[in-house]
């Protein structure tokens, strides 16, 4: 007869880590397989050590000793998730599958440090200064025009980062315009992010604009810092909990009604603030509060209607960030972003559920996996016709708009290019004040 004990009772052979505290979030997959289709990795490498349900397999025997912390293969399927969590939109059962893979990241870190360059990546975007001289020097090297010209002469990684540089250069032109509202709408602080501020500063600038333009007012959160989702993704939980502390301080200060993000990740990630402090008895509260007020600026410009701009002729197709769609639950707002903008013609793109491959850092430590998730998202791009891919998350703008570079993709003779949700809106009102004057 057989003795063996339940999954959910046996002993647990790694106590006191993350992994075992989130242990119980194991018990909720009833191993049903209706995550394999959504799974971007599952989807391209067909193998079930690399579908969500596989690597619930893995982490429960970590937990129950099956599997020695050290065990390289599952740190390579578990290495390979890109924690699009589109496995948890599919779920019926509710597994919390991305708390879970940050609790098993962090627990392998304790055995086996991360890779090196993703150590370098979290090191810089924890110190603001490091970090503004690296973004300095990248917006320095932009202006040069050299990484447009690597990413046409050089291959491989090399030439990818090149391309991911020269697509954050602006590609929507608009006239000048001072934003009026009337600030019925109440008072929002934007989280100006990391490479959103650094790389991408014209589509901060917009946002700030699109919101006065919807009655909000503006409040600042100076003492902001990185969100943290770097770090949290990669399993560096500790330094995600002090990025956490210091942006609930900042926007604690702010004491503004809403908190407006443009990155999804970054919403995401403050979003849950709540969860990744829930043990610390003196944030937890904190967190909970300034979790509950962040919202993306789709759902703030939604909320308002958005107000209607000029027209604008350009064909747009949405790609809707695996942050935004699948961590968020928000998939309407940015439609109806995009839906105030006349003259734009929204050309459905299949599967635009899909990952593009981005995922924070990872198309830095896992490149070959990334470009096979990139590839048919470039193809379904192409098959839409579209002149834009608007997207609301700067990875995913980096790593579409490097894709589409290296394609040389055009459309309507034009050349292809990933552009924000609010680019277009602030180009829209740029475009009906002008008409107007």
């Amino acid at each position: 007869m057989n003795t063996v004990a339940p999954a959910s009772t046996r002993p647990c052979a790694l106590p006191d880590t993350p992994l075992a505290h989130a242990a119980a979030g194991l018990d909720a997959c009833v191993h049903c397989g209706f995550c394999l289709q959504a799974c971007p990795t599952y989807v391209n490498l067909q193998d079930e050590n690399d579908s969500p349900r596989g690597r619930i397999v893995l982490m429960r025997a970590l937990v129950e000793g099956d599997l020695p912390l050290d065990d390289a293969s599952a740190r390579e399927h578990l290495d390979r998730c890109l924690g699009c969590r589109a496995c948890e939109t599919a779920c019926p059962s509710g597994v919390p599958y991305g708390h879970l893979l940050e609790a098993a990241r962090a627990t392998l870190n304790a055995g086996r440090p991360m890779p090196a360059v993703a150590r370098m990546v979290l090191f810089v975007f924890e110190r603001p200064r490091l970090l503004g001289l690296v973004l300095a020097a990248s917006r320095a090297a932009r202006a040069t025009r050299l990484p447009a010209i690597a990413s046409r002469l050089l291959g491989g990684r090399l030439g990818f980062a090149a391309s991911m540089l020269a697509s954050t250069t602006p590609a929507i032109d608009r006239a000048a315009y001072e934003a009026r509202g009337d600030g019925t709408r109440g008072s929002v602080a934007v989280l100006t992010g990391c490479v959103m501020e650094g790389l991408m500063t014209t589509t901060n600038r917009a946002t700030e604009r699109v919101l006065v333009e919807n009655d909000y007012t503006l409040v600042d959160a100076p003492a902001q810092r990185c969100c943290g989702a770097l770090h949290a993704h990669a399993g560096d939980l500790d330094a995600a909990r002090r990025l956490a502390r210091a942006n609930i301080a900042a926007f604690e200060q702010a004491d503004a009604d809403a908190i407006a993000v443009n990155s999804a990740g970054c919403g995401a990630m403050m979003k849950e603030y709540v969860h990744l402090l829930a043990d610390d008895a003196e944030w937890a509260a904190r967190a909970a509060r300034v979790s509950a007020r962040v919202r993306d600026v789709s759902e703030l410009l939604a909320a308002a209607g958005p107000k209607r701009g000029g027209p604008v002729e350009r064909t747009v197709t949405y790609d809707a960030p695996c942050h935004l769609m699948h961590a968020q639950r928000v998939i309407n707002p940015p439609l109806q972003v995009l839906g105030a903008v006349p003259g734009l013609s929204l050309v459905p793109l299949e599967d635009a559920d899909q990952c593009c491959g981005s995922a924070g850092i990872y198309n830095l430590i896992e490149p070959a996996v990334s470009d096979a998730v990139l590839e048919p998202k470039l193809d379904r791009i192409a098959e839409s016709g579209a002149e834009i891919v608007a997207t609301g998350n700067p990875g995913c703008l980096m790593q579409i708009g490097a894709g589409l570079r290296g394609r040389r993709m055009r459309a309507n003779g034009k050349p292809v290019r990933a552009v924000h949700p609010v680019d277009l809106l602030d180009a829209s009102y740029a475009a009906l004040r002008a008409g107007k004057s």
